[in-house]
């Protein structure tokens, strides 16, 4: 008396049904961290993919994932190299594919290497290839006489000022600009890195304005310091090894090839009364950088166009461009500024 019969099979399925379905928009809610931080990628289907791939993940951590063969240990280590957040650490790691693989920097580098190897050939000199009297004379060179000439504001990234200026670029290209292309794609790490290489000869042209500009620095500059902020403003995400010790080589690396770019400036030219290049490339690549750099790598798998603080960036490196070509083409004739002959 008083009891009562325990429900069918039929009728206990659907109540656990009706749980599950109760519960599933509390778990969607909570795996994003917040509706608004999700709430902009690209496909409306993303946030049901992710959540999809957390739970073929479950809760467990990705570096607690056993048996993984040498590819997946490299994307799993680019992943935490990379993206602050388990969330994306685990879908870039269900989802990555290889295809297509990090071309673009692989290709910008063999590009530099190439040229190099070309130029120390003809030059017959590698080591401080830019004291040699020729050297200008390169048409991928950016020099002030010839600023009209206007892939020279880009082509300047395949000269090098030698093997020790070249080895250090090549470096840093391959250990940060491959895993971030690996991460955000060739469009994305592409874009920061042109940005970084453009800015770069642009801020010569209009504060050393008598120098000309050789060397990558510009874009790798660009893309390590928005690969160090990005470290930085989400230091507690970040799961990286040693981040504190590898923050710090790379921050002495970038000030020792700075340093040898200012001494290098200040040298005796080897073709005066032109000077040897300028360093202010590298301080136009950190601008860059720490701007548009950080909100590409701040934004994994989201739309840039949908984000604020992207389009107020843009906005302003676009006032710089425009700046500069403006006074590229009146500054100089209106300071009458003595600039040194074409090589």
């Amino acid at each position: 008396m008083g009891e009562h019969p325990s429900p069918g099979p039929a009728v206990a399925a659907c109540a656990e049904a009706e749980r599950i379905e109760e519960l599933e928009p509390e778990a969607d809610e909570r795996l994003p961290a917040a509706p608004e931080d999700m709430s902009n990628k690209r496909s409306n289907s993303f946030r049901q993919a992710i959540l999809q791939g957390n739970r073929r993940l479950c809760s467990k951590a990705l570096l607690e994932e056993k048996g993984l063969n040498l590819s997946q240990r490299l994307i799993r280590h680019v992943a935490y190299e990379t993206l602050p957040r388990e969330i994306d650490r685990k879908w870039y790691y269900d989802s990555y594919t290889c295809c297509p693989p990090p071309w673009f920097m692989i290709t910008v580098t063999l590009l530099e290497v190439a040229f190099f190897l070309y130029n120390g050939v003809s030059l017959d000199q590698f080591v401080l290839q830019v004291t040699h009297p020729r050297y200008l004379q390169n048409s991928l060179v950016y020099h002030p006489r010839l600023r009209a000439q206007a892939w020279r504001y880009l082509t300047y990234i395949f000269m090098h000022a030698g093997i020790e200026h070249l080895g250090l670029n090549v470096v840093l290209q391959l250990l940060v600009g491959v895993p971030l292309e690996m991460v955000h794609g060739a469009t994305r790490i592409g874009l920061v890195y042109v940005a970084g290489v453009v800015a770069g000869s642009l801020a010569v042209s209009v504060a050393d304005m008598t120098a000309p500009v050789v060397g990558s620095s510009g874009g790798v500059y660009a893309l390590v310091s928005a690969h160090l902020a990005n470290i930085v403003m989400n230091w507690s995400g970040m799961k990286c090894q040693f981040k504190l010790l590898r923050m710090a080589v790379a921050l002495i690396c970038m000030s020792m090839e700075f340093g040898r770019a200012v001494w290098l400036r200040f040298h005796p030219s080897a073709y005066p009364p032109c000077p040897h290049p300028s360093f202010v490339a590298h301080l136009g690549g950190v601008a860059v950088g720490i701007t548009l750099g950080v909100v590409v790598l701040r934004n994994y798998e989201q739309r840039l166009q949908d984000q604020s603080l992207w389009w107020i960036f843009v906005a302003m490196y676009t006032i710089f461009v425009l700046f500069a070509v403006f006074w590229n083409i009146f500054a100089y004739t209106l300071l009458d500024l003595k600039l040194p002959p074409p090589p």
